[in-house]
């Protein structure tokens, strides 16, 4: 039986906060609470109104604020939440501005101006760290996390039931995420994606951190990132 899938795009950065569940009436994973003013919060919980969901757990891909924003924030919404990280980005949860860039002092005054001038970022109680090879059942669901470095250093891609691939921002459809940012890593950018990605099953169906899902199969025969990392020629 299919997966339950569906999305909400947060207003800033597009970007795709999934929502993932065995199916309609069950316990579902949410991926990535990006940036919406004040919160993406009410967005996703109509999404599980409309499915009758219960949260059962938050799987954070990387820890950009663009995909941590509605966790992180002072809010109550996750309190009693299991919130799975990767633990080299889990300081991110309290001080994203460390791989933000530049731009990153003028965002959170942005943010400040927006919803609370004394806006603060913390870590949920039940935050827990995952690792390569990781394997948890989560909202009756099995997912098995890869951790795949380069976009930062505790990027991770979960598979779930051997039927999708949360890809975060290590692989788009046509592209890749960046790694011109503070702890971003070509290199290990390029072994992430020939070591791990590349030997994925091609019928795997992944849904990335912005823009449209894909296919394993179709990101091997037509993205350019990908067979130049599996050439060697992309770091």
């Amino acid at each position: 039986m299919s997966l339950l899938v569906d999305r909400v795009v947060a207003e800033y950065y597009q970007t795709n906060c999934w929502i993932v569940a065995p199916g309609p009436n069950s316990e579902c994973v949410i991926v990535d609470p990006g940036i919406a003013i004040p919160s993406l919060n009410p967005a996703i919980q109509a999404k599980l109104n409309e499915y009758n969901l219960k949260l059962g757990a938050v799987l954070i891909t990387h820890g950009h604020l663009d995909h941590t924003f509605s966790l992180i924030t002072d809010s109550s919404d996750f309190l009693e939440i299991d919130c799975y990280v990767h633990e080299k980005d889990r300081d991110l949860l309290n001080h994203p501005e460390r791989a933000m860039g530049p731009q990153s002092q003028e965002l959170v005054k942005q943010l400040r101006a927006q919803v609370d001038p004394n806006l603060t970022f913390r870590e949920q109680t039940r935050t827990w760290n995952v690792e390569d090879g990781a394997r948890l059942k989560l909202g009756e669901m099995n997912f098995e996390i890869k951790h795949t470095p380069g976009h930062t250093p505790g990027s991770i891609v979960a598979m779930i039931n051997d039927e999708l691939l949360i890809s975060g921002d290590v692989l788009f459809k046509g592209s890749i995420g960046r790694t011109d940012l503070p702890r971003g890593s070509m290199s290990d950018m390029e072994l992430s994606l020939r070591e791990k990605i590349a030997l994925l099953p091609e019928a795997l169906r992944v849904l990335p951190g912005h823009g449209d899902e894909t296919t394993i199969g179709m990101e091997l025969k037509t993205n350019p990132y990908l067979q130049a990392a599996i050439d060697g020629r992309l770091a």
